[in-house]
């Protein structure tokens, strides 16, 4: 039996072109698969070690079974669904360290023992030791739930009791209800699954756990980074090397607020970007920026090497890395600790720049396309670079930006067809790209993903306006909105709209406007900074890094409460 969330008709009135949905379905139309006849949904959890990279390899793992155990060889199971990603205080025994949990969801043939079995030997390969119960371990796998099925192998007898749970199969889980870390992730992915226990949702059943009092560490969503280039990892048969995992980045549960602004430093390493074009395309250049950025607060340093500006020069792919490996290998070479180990994001929509960019050092892939490249509308060619991008992302385990865009960024700016607006329109049309990034076989796990709704990229100035006023509803966590719950990036730094609104005279026309330079919209950036961090947004992406700190640490000591 087959369940999941509700999705989006995307071939509805208002998505210009053929819909991705379609185009993706038609990359194969003479092979249909059977598809595997259960549904599972599996809690990972992880407190020893490294947490993130535990999980990820027992996800990998998951997905082949006959290298772990005898006789599986016709076993089928594929992740084809993912939560966000949580730190969690622990529960029940409280004095070990804080978990990082999530849940996914895998369609297999695997019965449920049989499937238990393969869990406890992947748990047993990544490393989990016997412990005390609910003591700390290096992971932990459960079957929450099988189909909707109710499973519980105990004598009937003994079923009253939750202490002799070890090594039978109870199905839904039973302290699932009570379980925030259990519930938050489920209803990121099946919020309208009834239980078929409590005959209510997930949604509900997460409500209601909402609720009751809970003094203990607030869940926090959060997005790992992964560590690269390589040092040393441990090879695992099967499967692609694991990254260890460090650095993350988090966000409160409680209004989808982050713990902290990050800001993005802009390094154009380009001789024709609009704002900085053939100021950083040196080497040492770009190394001056990317230090004094690290010191003055930068987060992230997003390196590009192929602009995005209308009527920009061609870039080979090979010119293009040449461009940005070089800067990337700079970075992880240069003396200083702080500059060594900075997080650096590749600014690119191309799978050879992107996997090359994060061999070299980048923990992050930038794709103002969203994996669909920069024709408009979407043509097979989209469908087939979208599945390339997210094969590389996938196997990286990186975070990526998923920008909302459509094709040339000076064109295509009639969202009349949508309802709502450009606000509905960049919704769906965004929504349309993540889910097919995120969902099936071989997505991109749901924590690695972060937003942007693309300023500047193919909208009007008051269009660019509505979307900085209104940023806080593009993940809000409404019904229907897919986007929910993502962590949002505003990247408004020196653009066109803010020169054509610093242009226009004032209301009665005592002041006429002024014409700009890129450089000089530095207080018009700090005024959309400073509205970004009003809405919630995760992270902004800037060129002054220096000036732009003192906005966002002002701004968040007055809307992040």
């Amino acid at each position: 039996m087959m369940w999941s969330a509700k999705k989006y008709d995307f071939s509805e009135e208002g998505v210009a072109g053929t819909p991705l949905s379609v185009l993706l379905a038609s990359m194969n139309p003479d092979v249909s698969p059977p598809t595997p006849p259960h549904t599972v949904a599996i809690a990972c959890g992880s407190n020893l070690g490294d947490r993130f990279a535990n999980i990820e390899t027992a996800l990998r793992l998951i997905e082949h079974p006959g290298q772990l155990l005898v006789g599986m060889d016709t076993a089928a199971v594929s992740v084809v669904n993912t939560s966000f990603m949580y730190e969690t205080a622990p529960m029940y025994v409280t004095d070990q360290p804080r978990f990082a949990n999530c849940a996914c969801l895998i369609e297999t043939n695997l019965e449920p023992w049989a499937l238990l079995r393969l869990l406890k030997s992947i748990e047993t390969t990544v490393g989990r030791v016997p412990s005390i119960r609910n003591g700390p371990r290096a992971v932990d796998l459960d079957i929450l739930l099988y189909d909707s099925k109710i499973i519980d192998s105990r004598p009937q007898d003994q079923r009253e009791s939750l202490d002799n749970l070890a090594d039978e199969i109870v199905v839904p889980h039973p302290r699932m209800a009570e379980r925030e870390f259990v519930l938050r992730p489920l209803a990121d992915m099946i919020p309208d699954f009834v239980h078929p226990v409590h005959m209510r949702t997930i949604r509900t059943l997460l409500d209601e756990a909402l609720r009751q009092p809970n003094d203990d560490f607030p869940m926090l969503k959060v997005t790992p980074f992964a560590n690269y280039p390589i040092a040393e990892t441990r090879q695992l048969p099967g499967i692609c090397p694991v990254p260890s995992m460090g650095k993350y980045w988090s966000m409160h549960c409680s209004n989808d607020r982050p713990t902290k602004v990050r800001l993005m430093a802009t390094l154009n390493a380009t001789p024709d970007s609009f704002s900085d074009g053939s100021v950083n395309n040196t080497l040492s250049a770009a190394l001056s920026y990317s230090v004094a950025s690290v010191q003055a607060g930068a987060d992230i340093i997003d390196i590009g090497g192929y602009s995005t500006r209308p009527g920009a020069a061609f870039v080979s792919p090979e010119e293009e890395c040449q461009r940005v490996v070089p800067v990337i290998q700079a970075i992880r070479s240069h003396e200083d600790q702080d500059i060594r180990s900075t997080l650096i994001s590749i600014d690119t929509f191309r799978w050879e720049v992107a996997e090359a960019a994060v061999l070299a050092g980048a923990n992050c892939i930038n794709d103002v396309y969203s994996f669909t490249g920069p024709e408009y509308p979407l043509t097979q060619a989209s469908a087939e670079h979208l599945l390339k991008m997210r094969e590389v992302a996938h196997k990286l385990a990186v975070p990526v930006i998923l920008m909302h865009s459509r094709g040339d960024a000076g064109s295509n700016k009639d969202y009349s067809q949508y309802k709502g607006g450009v606000q509905e329109g960049v919704q769906v049309e965004l929504a349309e790209k993540v889910e097919a990034i995120v969902r099936g076989k071989g997505g991109v796990r749901r924590w690695f993903v972060i937003v942007d709704p693309g300023i500047g990229f193919s909208k009007t100035v008051e269009a660019n306006c509505v979307l900085l006023r209104e940023a806080r509803s593009m993940t809000a966590n409404t019904r229907g909105n897919l986007l929910a719950g993502y962590p949002q990036l505003i990247g408004s730094s020196r653009k066109s709209f803010l020169g054509a609104i610093l242009e226009r005279p004032d209301a009665d026309k005592t002041y006429w406007g002024r014409k700009t330079q890129p450089k000089e919209r530095g207080w018009a950036t700090a005024a959309t900074v400073a509205c970004a961090v009003q809405q919630g947004a995760s992270v902004v992406r800037v060129h002054d890094v220096r000036e732009m700190r003192d906005v966002v640490t002002v701004a968040s000591a007055i809307w992040n409460y």
